[in-house]
């Protein structure tokens, strides 16, 4: 649908502010707007095919969700907050996501004009692996860093995504104990965790192909990861993430 916002730029904080009461529910946890047209078939795939995908354990562990789509989003100057706009800005100052937190919700704005589905449903389960990290459990927590810590004790190469990498190198090259929980231990942990839930989440919507290259983490290690969150997130009934669950219900 399309709004008033289109006659000049919105921030975010404004956009959520503005309008929050006008959310359609798509489910219990889940409401959108949309600040463009969108055609119904392309709405289900923006939508409701990947939160159909969700845990039933993750919507259950995070806040209910606003999901806001743009046509682009452009970072802030200063003072001035992230802003929808509907012109692309330059590169440096896109913006795939901008997560703001209400009292009562949390809105994910994205925008959608011009990327792949696929990238979008990257982006999508990026923002609520966020979530989910920031509502983890002490058991979810716990389990997650054993698992890390066997992989450090083993000197596992690589890692899910470039953003945990970088930290996993990080972590290797200045903590002589790599296994104690520091403060550069936890933004590794958090990261990898984010990287790897989303991945996750992307292959329960979707098939997807793991990229592979010099810093991709052994296919089993990763197969490892994912059937603890197997254990700590089921699919929802009729979905499944790796190949044998597939054929077992073919």
């Amino acid at each position: 649908m399309s709004t008033d916002a289109e006659q000049s730029k919105l921030t975010v904080d404004d956009l959520a502010a503005r309008f929050r009461g006008d959310m359609i529910p798509l489910t219990n946890k889940f409401t959108y707007f949309t600040t463009l047209p969108i055609a119904e078939e392309d709405l289900r795939q923006y939508l409701n095919d990947p939160i159909a995908a969700i845990s039933p354990a993750i919507v259950a562990a995070i806040p209910k969700v606003g999901v806001v789509l743009t046509p682009f989003l452009e970072k802030g100057n200063g003072k001035e907050g992230d802003q929808v706009v509907f012109e692309r800005p330059p590169e440096s100052r896109q913006l795939r996501c901008a997560r703001r937190d209400l009292k009562d919700m949390t809105v994910l704005a994205f925008s959608v004009k011009d990327l792949e589905v696929a990238d979008y449903h990257y982006q999508f389960y990026n923002a609520i692996a966020g979530l989910v990290a920031d509502h983890w459990t002490t058991d979810m927590q716990e389990r997650f860093y054993r698992t890390l810590r066997e992989e450090l004790s083993a000197e596992i190469h690589g890692e899910v995504d470039e953003k945990s990498w970088h930290l996993k190198q990080a972590l290797v090259r200045r903590q002589t104990n790599v296994r104690k929980e520091t403060k550069l231990f936890r933004e590794y942990a958090r990261s990898a965790f984010e990287d790897t839930l989303t991945l996750y989440l992307h292959g329960t919507c979707c098939d997807i192909d793991v990229e592979t290259g010099p810093r991709q983490m052994p296919s089993r290690y990763l197969r490892r990861r994912l059937e603890l969150f197997i254990s700590l997130f089921p699919p929802p009934e009729g979905y499944a993430v790796l190949p044998e669950q597939l054929k077992s219900r073919g």
